[in-house]
């Protein structure tokens, strides 16, 4: 028998991340399981971009030499111990579409010999279409589908493109093992991080290069710059293909011809967008103070109560977890298919259940351990059976798609 719901509540007074929930806004009667898509928002992220605005109003353009123009590497460097990496090896700013080329495109200029990238047909889509795009550009490349990794990994392989976690089924990849494996075989390893980072503990100090985005576990606010990770041995050889001003040796003397800048400003592209750093910044000032071993171990808790809720409350109705049984393969999300998924999620969010669906047939639920607690979980799963039992789904206005799914 699975937890009642006093066991849950009691299981959310011992929390020891519990403090951490007022740190949130969230509506009052919501239960968001959708931190795996865009994290809910800091209590100071209203103030801190206020602040900026204020500065902005009192010094007027003197604002960049107020940090503002830094803003890339020393976020960078705030967010560099998530990825278990140190300063100097991150650089914050543009989007996780872009990072995908500097990141690719830098590790083929370091393996000029190799001509094809190795990528996961299951990656976030805009993995794919950045690496097609830019082999397409450069002439000469192709992609290949990792298929089973053994075979894909020949000795033409410049790169392997892969998510820790699959956005879809939450499944994640050992991190270590492949990227070792990729790189005795000559290759290197460049990770998607966006579904990992402030989910559970990430280790990328023996990747080559590592992309992601702040906007979901990280709760930096829709548009969040993202963030490109290169390990120090690569930082003075490689060369990315978006060499814009902000990565120049000498920004300010606008010089006709390009000079890479020193270290990770060379991985950089433009002008920081400087009032999306507010929300993160004021983010990170709260992930400073996060055990990561805490939240893992609540991350494998609450989900697997949730696969075990699920179960026993919904067996009737066609639920399929695609999700991985094991936690170890498991990231901080739980994933079931069903033939009408997209009115069953519109119908669940009417009710104060926030998940979302994934094209075919997927309802997502993300778990964001430091506002989530374990009575959310069970009253998520009572009213998804409630959802279920009583058809809520079958009005037709949930199956009418909203532009964002």
């Amino acid at each position: 028998m699975t937890l009642s719901r006093a066991d849950c509540v009691a299981l959310d007074d011992a929390d020891p991340l519990k403090r951490f929930r007022d740190e949130f806004v969230l509506p009052d009667g919501t239960i968001y399981l959708v931190g795996n898509s865009l994290g809910a928002p800091p209590r100071t992220a209203a103030a801190a971009t206020a602040d900026v605005v204020r500065e902005w109003e009192r010094r007027l353009v003197g604002g960049w030499n107020s940090g503002w123009f830094d803003l890339p590497l020393t976020v960078g460097d705030r967010l560099a111990p998530l990825i278990g990496v140190g300063p100097g090896q991150v650089a914050v700013g543009e989007s996780t579409s872009i990072t995908v080329v500097k990141a690719v495109s830098a590790a083929l200029s370091l393996r000029p010999e190799r001509r094809v990238v190795v990528s996961d047909p299951t990656n976030f889509p805009t993995d794919r279409y950045m690496v097609e795009g830019l082999v397409k550009a450069l002439g000469g490349y192709q992609v290949r589908d990792i298929g089973d990794l053994g075979d894909a990994l020949s000795d033409d392989v410049a790169c392997v493109l892969l998510s820790e976690v699959d956005y879809r089924t939450g499944d994640r990849y050992d991190t270590a093992e492949v990227t070792a494996r990729v790189q005795a075989a000559g290759a290197l390893m460049i990770w998607d991080l966006c579904h990992s980072v402030g989910a559970f503990p990430v280790d990328m100090s023996a990747a080559d290069f590592a992309i992601g985005c702040t906007y979901k576990y990280l709760n930096g606010g829709p548009g969040s710059p993202a963030f490109v990770y290169v390990h120090p041995r690569h930082q003075a050889g490689a060369e990315q293909l978006l060499t814009g001003w902000y990565s120049h040796a000498a920004p300010f003397a606008f010089e006709p011809g390009y000079r890479p800048a020193e270290g990770i400003q060379r991985f950089t592209v433009s002008t920081p967008h400087v009032l999306s750093y507010a929300p993160l910044n004021a983010a990170l000032d709260m992930w400073e103070q996060v055990d990561m071993t805490q939240v893992r171990a609540k991350s494998v808790a609450l989900t697997s109560l949730f696969i075990d809720l699920v179960e026993e409350l919904c067996a009737p109705h066609g639920l399929t977890l695609v999700s991985s049984r094991d936690p170890e393969r498991r990231g901080s999300q739980v994933s079931f298919s069903h033939p009408d998924g997209y009115p069953i999620v519109r119908a669940l969010t009417d009710r104060g259940v926030h998940g979302d669906f994934r094209a075919p047939d997927i309802l997502r639920f993300g778990f964001a351990p430091l506002y989530i607690g374990f009575a959310d979980v069970h009253d998520a799963a009572v009213t998804l059976a409630e959802v279920l039992e009583k058809e809520h789904w079958r009005d037709e206005r949930y199956r009418r798609r909203l532009a964002v799914t």
